[in-house]
Order: structure tokens, then sequence, then C-alpha cells
């Protein structure tokens, strides 16, 4: 027997310490599935961050081993479950009017030639591209509702989508904490936001603010089934979990769907690359204006 048939092999090295095994190979599984299925990297620098999300997952399904979990998320009856691994690894971080330079733009320079070709019946189209719970959207309509109360006789509507099922059914209720709404304006929340019942430190939106926004579920990397044209869309903090190459060709799928004139807004690290650079001319501080003469 030579020296090589005598050395045993290896054992998969652990690379989180805690209550359940996480080797190499786990996280490398999870990687390629939330890679393959949502276009995010996941860096092993966040192997702890994934494991400490994942393993209420296991407890929850009284498995003994990542091991195990990936055995059932790549499996054909753990379709649901590979949901739920893709939405506790997706990061949802939003607030009420988050960079509040973007809905001064909005509200002063992008808005009033909207409305005003509202009021002539032209339809006015809005998404909100990576929603999370709908704190975007709900801040967009409120800055209409601001300059139009009666927008919802309108032809106005806001798109409201993101991969995770469950922030979409989150957006759609439009229940939050009351303290969530400490950077909305005190006008804003005393006509758009009422109690959920008495004593409730919940509010919930009024059915004028629900009324514009339309959640739905859905992937970015996917296909998208809209057929019409967006006058404004908000892509912020979301691309920058992808690779450059993705990025790039989001951009240009963007671009595709915007109306002449239209108005893309994204995060405050991110920036517009690729082919859509030659659509998109800046204006204003994460703000693009799809170029005139752009092609379709």
């Amino acid at each position: 027997m030579t020296a090589a048939a005598r050395k045993p092999a290896m054992a998969e090295r652990n690379i989180v310490e805690g209550e359940f095994a996480f080797t190499d190979d786990d996280f490398r599984r999870i990687a390629a599935m939330l890679h393959g299925d949502a276009g995010i990297a996941l860096p092993e620098s966040k192997a702890t961050l994934a494991y400490s999300r994942l393993a209420k997952r296991l407890r929850a399904l009284g498995l003994a081993s990542f091991k195990e979990y990936c055995a059932l998320v790549a499996s054909t009856e753990g379709a649901g479950e590979r949901q739920k691994m893709l939405a506790a690894l997706t990061t949802n971080v939003t607030r009420f009017f988050r960079e509040p330079h973007h809905f001064e733009h909005l509200r002063e320079q992008v808005l009033p030639p909207l409305l005003a070709a509202a009021r002539r019946g032209a339809p006015v189209r809005i998404w909100s591209a990576g929603c999370s719970s709908g704190q975007e959207p709900f801040s967009t309509a409120m800055t209409i509702l601001g300059m139009a109360p009666d927008a919802v006789e309108l032809d106005i509507k806001i798109l409201a989508s993101d991969i995770d099922p469950n922030m979409v059914e989150h957006g759609r209720q439009g229940v939050f904490p009351g303290q969530a709404l400490q950077e909305v304006p005190a006008a804003f929340r005393h006509r758009w936001f009422k109690p959920l019942g008495p004593g409730s430190d919940q509010v919930r939106a009024v059915d004028e603010v629900r009324a514009l926004i339309s959640f739905r579920e859905l992937n970015l990397i996917g296909q998208w089934p809209m057929k019409g044209r967006f006058d404004v869309i908000f892509c912020r903090n979301v691309v920058i979990y992808f690779e450059e190459d993705t990025q790039s060709r989001i951009w240009s799928r963007f671009t595709r769907l915007m109306s002449p004139g239209g108005v893309l807004y994204i995060g405050h690290s991110e920036r517009v690359t690729g082919p859509a650079t030659a659509q998109l001319a800046p204006d204003g501080i994460t703000t693009y204006r799809l170029k005139s003469g752009a092609p379709a």
C-alpha cells in the first residue's frame, strides 16, 4: 500500500463554529443556489451571516446539519424551503423617504410635467424595483398625493416589486410600526396613516395611498412581464449585490422600459455601467434621465 493510499481523507473544514456543522461545501452549494436563482453573489466573508440567518430554518425544520438542509433545498420537494432560504439571505434594509434628495428631485423636477400630462388623460407609470417591505413606493405615493390629492382619480400607477414574497405581502398590507414613520413629514403621517386599532403601536396606510400601488413578486434576473413604459424607475441599493456583468444587463433592461425623458434613481453607492451609459445622462445625485433619441 502506498503512502498516498494510507493517508486518511482530509475532513471537510467547518467554517463557522456553532450549533450545526457548516462546511466549505455547504457554503458553496448555498452560494451557488443564491447566485443561480437571484443573481446575488455571496462571498465567503458572508459565511457567518449566512449561518446565522439559516440556522433558524434548520431549527424550525428539525434538521441536524447544513448538509441535510442543502439536500432539501436542492430537491424538488424542497422548492418551498428554497424560496424561504432566498428570502432569509436577501437584505431588506429600507425606510421612508430614504435618500431624500431623490424625492426632492421627484417633487420639483419630475412630477410637475407628469401630473399635468395625467390631467390631460395621459398615463403615468412608476416602478419601485426591489421595494422590500414597501417604504419606497409608499413614500412615492405620498409625494404624489401631496401635490395631487385627486391622484387616485387619474391614470397614475406605481408598480412595487420584490423577489421576497414575504416583503411583497408586507407591502401589500401597508402596516408599519409607528416608530418607522419618523422620517415621514408630520402632515403626511396624520393624513395618510391611521392606527391599526385602539392602543396599537402599528399604523396602516389609508386606502387612497394603497390604491396607487400594486405589489408584485418579481426576480430582477428573471423574466419581466411588463409591456408598457415607465416614466420613473427606482432601483436603489439593489444591484450592488450582483456581479458587474449582471448589473450592466439590468441597467440596459431598464432603459428599454423607460419612456422618453424617463428618470432612473439608483443607490448612493451604485453607478450605471455598460451599454446603458450611452443612453442615460446624469440628472442629479445618483439620478439619470433617458437621453433624447435613445433607441427603444
